[in-house]
C-alpha cells in the first residue's frame, strides 16, 4: 500500500473515531502534565476517565503507527487502575505483549483486536505502583507478521495524570 493510501486510510480511521466521541460522548480533557494526559468521557453507561500517552520513542522507527498506552477509571462497572495498550495495529496472538521497566516485566494477557490488556488487577496496581516511580516504561508487541515493536513510554507527568484521572472517577 502506498504512502498517500495509508495516510488517508488513517485519516478517515481517525475522523470517524473522533466524530464517534463527539455525537455519542462528552470527552472533557482534565489536563495535560508533562509527557501525559487526563481525560474524561461521558456517555450513557456513566464516566470513563483515563490517564494516556504516546510513546516519545518507537522501533521501528520507519513504521508510523498510532500508539497509547492508558490507565482507566470506571466508577460505575468498578473498575480502577486498569492498564491497556494499542500499538497502532492488531496484535499477533502467537506471541506476547509485555511492558517493562528496570528489571520488572508485565504481561498483557488479554488482547483483542488493536489492543491488549492485564486480567489481574493486583498485577495492574504494582505496574501503576512501578509507572509512578519509574521514568521510563517499554511496551514490546507483534503485529500480524510477526515483526516486533517497541514502543518506549516517558512516564514524567504520570502520576499528576492518573490522579485527575482518578479523581475525576471517583
Amino acid at each position: 500500500m502506498s504512502l498517500i493510501n495509508k495516510i488517508i486510510l488513517k485519516s478517515i480511521a481517525l475522523t470517524v473515531l473522533f466524530i464517534s466521541f463527539a455525537q455519542s460522548d462528552d470527552l472533557k480533557k482534565l489536563g495535560k502534565f508533562k509527557d501525559w494526559e487526563a481525560i474524561m468521557i461521558l456517555n450513557d453507561s456513566g464516566k470513563v476517565c483515563f490517564a494516556q500517552s504516546k510513546p516519545v520513542l518507537q522501533s521501528p522507527k520507519k513504521v508510523d503507527r498510532d500508539a497509547r498506552l492508558f490507565v482507566t477509571f470506571r466508577f460505575e462497572d468498578k473498575v480502577s487502575d486498569e492498564v491497556s495498550t494499542t500499538s497502532g495495529y492488531e496484535f499477533n496472538s502467537q506471541n506476547s505483549i509485555t511492558a517493562s521497566s528496570g528489571k520488572s516485566k508485565y504481561k498483557f494477557d488479554i488482547a483483542q483486536d488493536n489492543f491488549a490488556w492485564i486480567s489481574s488487577n493486583k498485577i495492574e496496581k504494582k505496574i501503576v505502583k512501578k509507572m509512578k516511580k519509574a521514568s521510563r516504561i517499554m511496551v514490546t508487541g507483534y503485529n500480524k507478521s510477526g515483526s516486533q515493536t517497541i514502543d518506549h513510554y516517558s512516564l514524567m507527568g504520570f502520576t499528576k495524570a492518573y490522579n485527575a484521572a482518578k479523581k475525576s472517577c471517583t
